[in-house]
């Protein structure tokens, strides 16, 4: 009896800890309060949500799991707790994991529409646009005016480049619903998408008329703006955000995109290092950071170029070769800019392993292998970097810094007719390029040379025999 009331306790008091927000304290309190009686759905499902608004989303997905089964046991299956289960399984990254989740749910409530709407969450993470339009259409069957049914699909037709179709079902959401949470601010993203800025800026102002301190309204409009070339009013969006929250990374990293664009180093240098103090981890930031610091241009930065390029490139091939879902690997474009950087730092090891993980995911990719053909033949491994070369090639025939390549690594062998080839095959489809009408003047005076000291050899030879015939002692009889 001592147990049980004891376990009462620990709940009361974690009630009392969730109403004030001390979320870890109202965790110890039912997970104490579990240790004494384990056999309280109710007490998991509490846990669950507590877990859930601490952000620990695959514990709470574990929490409402444990509920479900306790309610199964009882043979009361709860399809609540299978559908939060599935959700914070989303929010965990783990879709696949989510989706039978929500097939229990669906068994249990065949009818329950909000079911469907987390399904198709789940597949637009698996990037699964085929199998979320059908379950779209299902869950139609049973509410065909279902304004959130409408908003989940329309971020697969984006995710899947439908970009009309994802603006008609967001503005059937907005209709359906127009309390649906930043419905218009997806809408003016749509638009944005479909290169109708103008009506995606107007959208943005209606939601922030809504809602003037909606965060991500204000950081996504400033986006908009930098896109218009409006850089005023768009640093006036992220400083806005930084007034309501200063710790606010996204706002940080964007102004110093802004002042980036505006050539202002010592500005977008400020940003950058906020920005790597609030999150070390935040995407892309090092790789900023790296770039801003080798247009200054100053020796004594070379060290930390070198440490924040080692440590993003080492980020983004562990996250490149993980078994995850594709879009959530890092961009092609990122990994292009970083190998570029590594290459700017005399870093070759690094961007030769950066360009093969980018030929890996990408084997068609003709500027990944002429980096690292450049790579390879700043290392000194010539062939390598004639056969990667080749490569580039072969996907892109009238690529003509592969070819410049090709010339350059045949001039280091001693292959001059070879790199005359390549010059003159560059040179029909880039007649004007200045480096290669240097390489083909090089060439020139090299030839000319060589038939000079021919001319001269040949000279020589016929000098010595015309001198023996002529000069040649006689000897006297004896």
């Amino acid at each position: 009896m001592n147990d049980w009331v004891d376990a009462e306790q620990h709940v009361e008091r974690a009630h009392e800890h969730y109403d004030a927000g001390r979320w870890d304290e109202a965790v110890s309190e039912l997970r104490r309060a579990l240790s004494l009686n384990p056999y309280q759905a109710e007490w998991y499902f509490n846990l669950g949500l507590t877990l859930e608004a601490a952000g620990k989303n695959s514990d709470a997905a574990t929490a409402f799991a444990q509920c479900f089964t306790l309610h199964e046991e009882h043979d009361q299956p709860d399809a609540n707790s299978a559908l939060l289960s599935g959700v914070n399984l989303v929010l965990a990254s783990r879709p696949e994991a989510a989706l039978a989740w929500f097939y229990k749910a669906l068994k249990l409530e065949p009818m329950n529409i909000t079911i469907f709407v987390h399904r198709i969450e789940a597949l637009i993470d698996l990037d699964r646009h085929e199998e979320a339009e059908e379950v779209f259409y299902l869950g139609q069957q049973i509410d065909p005016e279902h304004g959130e049914l409408y908003s989940a699909i329309a971020e697969s037709l984006m995710k899947s480049d439908h970009t009309e179709r994802a603006v008609w079902c967001l503005r059937e959401a907005a209709r359906l619903d127009p309390e649906l949470p930043r419905v218009r601010a997806r809408l003016a993203s749509a638009y944005a998408s479909a290169g109708r800025l103008e009506r995606a800026r107007q959208l943005y102002l209606q939601e922030l008329r809504t809602d003037p301190g909606d965060l991500d309204t204000l950081l996504d409009l400033g986006e908009l703006l930098m896109d218009m070339h409006r850089n005023a009013e768009a640093g006036e969006k992220f400083r806005r955000v930084l007034e309501i929250e200063p710790d606010q990374p996204d706002a940080h990293f964007l102004l110093g995109e802004l002042a980036e664009q505006e050539h202002r180093i010592a500005d977008a240098l400020v940003h950058y290092d906020v920005v790597i103090r609030l999150d070390k981890e935040y995407p892309a930031v090092r790789q900023r950071l790296a770039r801003v610091l080798q247009l200054r241009n100053r020796e004594e930065d070379l060290p930390r170029i070198r440490d924040l390029l080692g440590r993003e490139h080492r980020g983004l091939l562990v996250a490149s070769a993980a078994e995850t879902i594709e879009s959530r690997r890092p961009a092609i474009e990122d990994l292009e800019e970083v190998a570029g950087l590594l290459l700017d730092a005399d870093m070759t090891t690094e961007a030769i392993r950066v360009y093969r993980a980018l030929i890996e995911r990408r084997p068609s990719n003709h500027r990944a292998h002429h980096g690292l053909s450049v790579a390879m033949l700043e290392a000194g491994r010539v062939e390598e970097g004639i056969a990667a070369a080749k490569q580039a090639l072969k996907y892109q025939p009238k690529f003509v810094p592969a070819m410049h390549n090709l010339a350059l690594a045949c001039l280091r062998q001693g292959q001059w007719i070879r790199a005359r080839y390549w010059v003159r095959h560059a040179l029909r489809i880039e007649p004007e390029d200045a480096t290669l009408r240097r390489l083909r003047m090089k060439l020139r005076v090299h030839s000319s040379l060589i038939v000079v000291f021919w001319g001269a050899r040949k000279l020589r030879s016929l000098y010595r025999s015309a001198y023996a015939l002529v000069g040649r002692p006689t000897r006297r009889p004896a």
